[in-house]
């Protein structure tokens, strides 16, 4: 049982680990955090649902096109919910992005339904066995941390051996002098929130066929994303990976030993208690502030 409950934890912690990196990303980029990620989730499950089940799409198209509206959307997030308030040096922007968010997931549950529905995925059906012994996890839930290690190194990647990376790299050290050197700073950070929904997106379609696709999906699992998105030291694309997978290990393991009612009120405590111990997170830095 604890087996089944480490390689569960290892899928759900990869999962929170996907989506606290989108808040990496725009705050590493911008010094913003995009707290309509949980939306952004719902989103790509949703679009996944409706273009795979309800339109028949094959799934490569479907994926991609989801996708491309998670980038979408994540544009029109901070084209309207950040730049406006960030141009004026206002903190708006934290309740715009919190107020954007339940619009979208109201929107949703108009349109979509509140009631839960599975995107059927053949990763999800028969659990994975060694001789007769069943591991009590699915293919899909194996496949999780995989896909979350591939996409954070691929980010690493991207970050430090193309050009979009380096612009974006450039961005973060000094704003006013990327400018300078000819950089559009606008555009690497729309696309920083293009890419953070798209990371929250590629999360809620590996996710759907665990739990299903419902319009607040993702308002707890934003709400936890977050959490380890700060745990790990936000400024740190790895240490937010490395957070989200001992988040999901540890939240799967209390539920398997004592319970899902001690889950929520033991995870949140370790939480507060690591970040006692460690303000900046664990793998986060100090500021350094010039006098």
């Amino acid at each position: 049982m604890l087996a089944s409950a480490l390689l569960a934890g290892l899928a759900l912690g990869s999962m929170y680990g996907l989506l606290a990196l989108g808040y990496h990303v725009t705050y590493a980029v911008s010094g913003t955090v995009n707290f309509a990620q949980g939306s952004a989730m719902m989103l790509g499950a949703v679009f996944a649902y409706a273009l795979m089940v309800v339109l028949k799409w094959p799934v490569v198209p479907a994926v991609a096109c989801a996708l491309a509206l998670c980038a979408i959307y994540g544009l029109l997030v901070e084209a309207a919910a950040v730049r406006p308030f960030v141009r004026r040096g206002s903190n708006a922007w934290l309740i715009a992005t919190v107020a954007l968010g339940i619009v979208v997931d109201n929107a949703a549950l108009f349109t979509f339904g509140k009631e839960p529905r599975g995107l059927p995925s053949s990763l999800a059906m028969t659990p994975i066995s060694i001789g007769e012994t069943s591991l009590g996890i699915y293919p899909l839930q194996a496949l999780i941390p995989l896909a979350g290690l591939a996409l954070a190194a691929l980010l690493d990647a991207v970050a430090r051996k193309t050009r979009w990376g380096t612009a974006m790299l450039a961005v973060v050290q000094n704003r006013e002098a990327a400018s300078l050197m000819g950089i559009d700073t606008a555009r690497v950070i729309a696309a920083a929130y293009a890419l953070s929904a798209v990371l929250a997106g590629i999360a809620g379609m590996l996710i759907a066929p665990l739990f299903n696709v419902n319009a607040d999906m993702g308002t707890l699992f934003g709400l936890k994303a977050f959490a380890v998105a700060i745990l790990g030291g936000i400024g740190s694309a790895w240490g937010v990976m490395a957070a989200g997978v001992l988040f999901g290990v540890a939240e799967s393991l209390i539920t398997a030993t004592l319970g899902s009612g001690y889950t929520q009120i033991l995870t949140f405590a370790l939480v507060i208690g690591v970040l006692a111990w460690k303000p900046h997170g664990l793998f986060g830095r100090a500021g350094v502030k010039k006098v």
